[in-house]
């Protein structure tokens, strides 16, 4: 028994550390990335102690350059602001495999906070984020899983609210409403050395 416990306890530390070295800036808690769009620059702080999967899965499309040139295609006004999906033509990019849900971290998705966008199903988030643009209590998580939330707006909140007072129509290649009539643009992302 005592050989089975030592064998699970290495096999555990083995597992940390190589997960440890796949993560983004591992030794940051709270990453900072910089958004720089076309209304302007935000800054959000990342919260890998609450979220550190779904922390370490954006920094991956951030680092590999993946946002970049990708557009903000779902507004609806004092509710959110949802992006990193698609491209200026509304292609869909390519993802990564879908992550865990820790929507259950305590955060809430409150205005000015970052959350993950899924599915009905709950582990079905992988590229797609979006900005609060109001206390919405409807995507936390109760008798139904929530919405990931896994950071908050330090910087360019500003930004955030006017790219939710945007005009939008609905979009035939799409297929939905509350598209921007303007397209949005996510130019850049980039993480921030930490301070």
């Amino acid at each position: 028994m005592k050989n089975i416990f030592l064998a699970t306890t290495l096999l555990l530390i083995s597992a940390f550390a190589h997960a440890k070295n796949l993560a983004i800036d591992p030794d940051n808690l709270f990453p900072k990335v910089k958004l720089e769009t076309s209304k302007g620059d935000i800054i959000v702080e990342l919260d890998r102690i609450k979220a550190p999967v779904t922390v370490d899965n954006f920094l991956t499309y951030v680092v590999q350059g993946d946002f970049d040139n990708t557009i903000f295609h779902r507004v609806i006004e004092d509710f959110i602001v949802q992006g990193g999906g698609y491209d200026k033509d509304f292609t869909h990019l390519k993802t990564l495999p879908d992550i865990v849900n820790e929507a259950g971290n305590g955060l809430k998705n409150e205005e000015g906070t970052i959350a993950m966008a899924k599915e009905n199903r709950p582990h079905t988030a992988n590229r797609q984020f979006f900005f609060n643009l109001a206390d919405n209590t409807n995507l936390d998580p109760g008798r139904q899983w929530g919405y990931a939330v896994f950071g908050n707006v330090v910087e360019g909140m500003e930004v955030v609210q006017a790219m939710g007072s945007s005009a939008t129509e609905y979009n035939e290649v799409m297929g939905w409403d509350d598209v921007p009539v303007e397209p949005i643009m996510l130019i850049k992302a980039t993480l921030l050395p930490a301070e």
